[in-house]
């Protein structure tokens, strides 16, 4: 294996992106300029789930033809990653013809592991799966997720034996050869895998028209498993291609809300192939907004092309990469997002033009420090252990010293009385945020480019504008 793979959940195109969409591709893209950062060469995938019953449903309500419905929304995500600052090396589209034609080989491959068999159970029409009668029972008849009700349905689909496979995947998690970010997640998972039922991989196509044709069989379509799953290896060209420069991935980023599948019926279908497990899978939570979850219904909705239209892209990263946990839930609201902004004009932006202006006055020329920073082994563990909040929050706190020392030592005032004694001390605060700026990259590169052009110019000057301009 030569490269290293990070792969994001590819989102379902019946709507915007939204701010959990955003929370997949900045961990990824964090995790990406953090590893290229190492010298290994990184292969990030992206893509879009663009078939099923919603989609052809939405298609007609909007009076649009299907193909022409899913290219325009397809689009709005691939313009949404660039908007984000987020740089893939693989696009997929689940209508791709290369990816269809690729899924009936799996398809194929895997049919020793399917049967056929007639279901009457539950089904959430949102989720677009099916649920035990213990789950519709839990939670009332009603999908915690989308607030409806379940469905009855009767119908003849083809399944995917996971009970082939249930030992192998138990023993693969336990062990971490599989390894679930974090824990406690993994706990979670391995005691819904006990009673985890062999699962549903094609639906009638008188039910669901907007499909991947099931192999052999013109009266079924395959189910959203088989067809949105295997998108991390068909956009590297499996079967056709050997991926194993590529495969297993790295890290797989999901949320919270789709780990069952990924820990579960996406392990059944590589063993089914042969193939290896990846080797993480790193599981975030929700964004709610001022405490609740975010609900059309409740009318809190935030679009993050919204907030980001308010200070910019950098106070955006910013807020998502540090003020929300990688790992657990976070919560957004307008007032914590104004004072993060004001954390970054005051720290940071501060600091830049105050430093600038005194290395100016004081004609400070900058030099390279080969010093390895006291602090890197702890941000270091951090971002191995996939704590990117953590991480961020060490390189805050020594820009918050470079302040502090800054007033501690007073250049303005030393430089009246030991000028050269100044000089070194102006010299140091660069060469300490140049320290911190190599790793500010990795969460708000255009700003660390900026303040890298300022402190390594020939002649030192204040940008004419504050980075983070007050309110």
């Amino acid at each position: 294996m030569n490269k290293s793979y990070i792969t994001t959940a590819i989102p379902y195109v019946n709507g915007k992106p939204h701010l959990g969409h955003a929370m997949d591709y900045l961990l990824a893209d964090v995790l990406r300029r953090y590893m290229m950062m190492q010298g290994k060469e990184i292969r990030l995938q992206a893509g879009t789930d663009e078939h099923g019953s919603k989609i052809f449903k939405k298609a007609a309500e909007s009076n649009v033809p299907v193909q022409d419905y899913v290219d325009e929304n397809s689009q709005k995500f691939q313009d949404f990653i660039h908007s984000l600052d987020v740089e893939y090396t693989d696009f997929v589209r689940t209508t791709d013809a290369d990816h269809e034609r690729r899924c009936q080989e799996i398809w194929e491959k895997l049919s020793n592991h399917i049967y056929k068999d007639s279901y009457e159970g539950w089904y959430c029409e949102g989720c677009e799966r099916y649920v035990t009668d213990k789950e519709h029972d839990e939670n009332n008849g009603n999908c915690p997720d989308h607030q409806k009700p379940y469905v009855k349905l009767s119908e003849e689909n083809y399944y995917l034996r996971i009970s082939d496979f249930k030992d192998e995947i138990r023993e693969a998690i336990e062990n971490d050869k599989l390894k679930i970010t974090p824990t406690f997640r993994k706990k979670e998972f391995l005691n819904l895998l006990a009673d985890m039922p062999d699962v549903s991989i094609s639906r009638p196509k008188e039910q669901v028209q907007w499909g991947v044709p099931v192999p052999g069989d013109d009266s079924q379509v395959m189910y959203v498993w088989i067809d949105a799953l295997s998108n991390y290896i068909t956009v590297l060209g499996y079967p056709d291609n050997d991926i194993s420069d590529s495969w297993p991935a790295t890290t797989q980023i999901i949320g919270k809300d789709i780990l069952r599948f990924h820990a579960g019926i996406w392990p059944a279908i590589l063993l089914g192939l042969g193939l290896e497990l990846p080797r993480n899978i790193l599981t975030h939570g929700f964004i709610n907004v001022d405490g609740q979850k975010m609900s059309k219904s409740i009318g809190n909705v935030i679009a993050p092309e919204e907030i980001i239209s308010k200070h910019g892209l950098t106070p955006f990263r910013y807020y998502f990469l540090r003020h929300v946990s990688t790992i657990d839930d976070g919560d957004f609201t307008w007032d914590k997002y104004e004072a993060a902004y004001n954390e970054l004009a005051n720290d940071l932006g501060n600091l830049v033009q105050r430093l600038a202006t005194l290395c100016a006055k004081n004609q400070v020329e900058y030099a390279a420090s080969e010093a390895t920073p006291e602090w890197l082994a702890d941000f270091e563990n951090h971002m191995n252990n996939y704590e990117f909040n953590a991480a961020f929050d060490i390189l805050w706190e020594q820009i918050q010293a470079i302040n502090k020392d800054l007033e501690e030592n007073k250049p303005w005032s030393l430089a009246k009385t030991d000028p050269k004694q100044a000089k070194l001390v102006l010299l140091k605060e660069i060469q300490w945020l140049l320290a911190i700026n190599k790793y500010l990259a990795i969460f708000i590169p255009d700003t660390a480019k900026k303040i890298e052009e300022v402190f390594t110019a020939e002649q030192i000057a204040a940008p004419k504008t504050p980075l983070f301009p007050k309110n």
